[in-house]
């Protein structure tokens, strides 16, 4: 059985055949008569002991924190690990299954589900525990679900600390912050009206911000509108306090992702709904332009487990977990080639995209810029796609790539994090190492003056290939997230955020998304400036 990991190396196992460790031992016997000690039961020497006490086996399994993958060697190892154990609370498990079903249940997402539900998803998931494990531990390194984070939306901020507490900063004209204003604020401020309420997740849009809790209910203020009109126009409601997004009751969510004239939610079973795409092109499902009521998203999905969604200008990413390994699929608009299929024609269903069989490569972590795509592979690998205007796909050029294409100049660092912008892209590495590329507007690149300068003396040039972002060497801390604005109408401010929870701003600050007061006709900060907040 393939089980892929979250990215952790396997343990290497040694074949141990299923016979009695008598019939290997070829050394004659000592006469020396020693007194039996009978330290597992009735066991007597000789015997394999594991046999003799599958509980305390099951204890070292689950207490260690396998990975599926490495469970599931565990089984093809030997038969013992494969074998009804005999355990409740089903005694046809195996003990290796066993394990695995302990481990999901220590997930905060899983212990809320009913019997019922549990077995629904072991079913979608491909009639396995240890394949349930692995889409709940993939769901959570590539979500940070349980974990601090920041997000940089379009002239406003979003921080969720680890305890689920709220902060947002920055434009306010439609009530995006959550305060019950339309003033901007220059500083982090906490939504007060969401203590009780334990946040995992946030997506911020143009003008809207949505935010998911620990029970899986939505709330959402700002805009209620969707399309064109909510670049120039104010929508048709404000909502300026978070409100109980009352059509996703049923449903319950763990990530949400706002894209251009769209809206998708992603369900602990690994469902994907989407809703209000707003214009001819039906994204999924049949309904009207306007329809603000979630749908599932029909076709190649309906049966596969999703782990996590993107959501760029008009198109979706869904990074799946089938029995056979992880894959992406896309589904939307495909100008530029973004959906990664070696074409631009759109696609009304997700698809399948099937370069990375080729590349043999399995993705981990996804991310949709406006007009460009990326992907962090298990092994460390990066790929690039979609229109790479200003260099954003980091291969040197402008071109566009209508398939995914590993960023060879990245090929000694081990990536573990990807985010995409408008037309910009950042790498973290395993060792906590920040590259970017593309764009160099708004100083959101993160490169200090000197070193961003082109021959001309123009300190916004654009980075056709990855650079070290120097300036986040300073902080002395291994940085673990980068968010950066996703949106073609705002210029762009980007977000680090620190291993122990410290989180730096730089870019684009004129509507104070930076969290960060700017002096003397200031409105962007070009090296990373530390925001007075602690999200750990």
């Amino acid at each position: 059985m393939d089980a892929t990991t979250s990215g952790t190396s396997s343990i290497h196992y040694h074949n141990i055949t299923d016979q009695p460790i008598t019939a290997i031992v070829a050394a004659p016997v000592s006469t020396f008569q020693r007194s039996q000690r009978h330290c597992f039961g009735d066991s007597t020497p000789g015997e394999f002991p594991l046999a003799a006490n599958p509980s305390v086996v099951l204890h070292v399994l689950t207490a260690c924190n396998l990975d599926p993958q490495d469970l599931a060697k565990l089984e093809a190892t030997c038969s013992f690990f494969r074998q009804p154990a005999n355990f409740p609370p089903d005694h046809g498990l195996s003990i290796s299954e066993l394990a695995a079903l302990d481990m999901c249940q220590k997930r905060a997402i899983f212990k809320p589900m009913t019997p019922e539900e549990r077995e629904h998803l072991k079913q979608r998931c491909g009639g396995s525990w240890k394949l349930v494990l692995r889409f709940l531990v993939a769901g959570e390194a590539c979500c940070r679900r349980e974990k601090s984070q920041a997000i940089a939306g379009p002239g406003h901020s979003i921080a969720v600390t680890s305890k689920g507490a709220v902060y947002s900063f920055g434009s306010n004209s439609s009530g995006q912050l959550g305060h019950g204003t339309t003033e901007e604020e220059w500083r982090p401020r906490q939504i007060r009206s969401l203590q009780g309420i334990r946040i995992i997740q946030a997506a911020a849009g143009p003008g809207r911000t949505m935010l998911i809790s620990d029970a899986g209910r939505v709330y959402a203020f700002g805009k209620d509108s969707f399309g064109e009109a909510e670049y120039g126009v104010q929508g048709t409601n404000l909502v300026t306090t978070p409100q109980l997004v009352e059509s996703l009751k049923s449903v319950f969510v763990v990530q949400a992702a706002i894209g251009n004239f769209f809206t998708a939610v992603l369900s602990r079973e690994g469902r994907v709904y989407t809703f209000s795409w707003g214009s001819d092109g039906k994204l999924g499902h049949q309904t009207e332009p306007n329809d603000v009521e979630p749908h599932p998203l029909l076709g190649a999905l309906e049966n596969i487990p999703v782990v996590q969604i993107a959501a760029g200008y008009c198109y979706l990413l869904a990074l799946a977990c089938q029995p056979s390994g992880m894959s992406v699929y896309s589904v939307g608009c495909g100008l530029g080639g973004k959906l990664g299929h070696g074409s631009r024609t759109d696609e009304k269903y997700p698809r399948l995209i099937e370069q990375f069989q080729l590349l043999n490569l399995q993705p981990v972590v996804v991310a949709a810029g406006a007009w460009h795509a990326a992907v962090v592979g298990r092994d460390g690998r990066v790929c690039t796609w979609g229109w790479g205007r200003y260099g954003c796909l980091g291969h040197g050029n402008e071109e566009c790539e209508s398939v995914p294409k590993v960023v060879e100049s990245l090929s000694k660092v081990k990536a573990v994090h990807v985010a995409t912008g408008d037309y910009t892209t950042f790498v973290v590495s395993d060792e906590g190492d920040v590259y970017s590329f593309g764009c160099g507007e708004s100083a959101s690149l993160g490169h200090n003056a000197a070193a961003a300068a082109d021959a001309q003396g123009n300190r916004h040039a654009n980075v056709l290939s990855p650079e070290l972002v120097t300036s986040l060497k300073e902080v002395n801390e291994r940085v673990v997230q980068i968010s950066l604005t996703n949106s073609i109408y705002w210029n762009a401010h980007t977000f680090a955020l620190t291993e122990s929870g410290k989180l730096y701003a730089f870019g684009a600050g004129d509507k104070g998304q930076l969290g960060i007061e700017l002096v003397n006709n200031q409105t962007e900060r070009g090296n990373p400036e530390p925001v007075e907040i602690d999200l750990s």
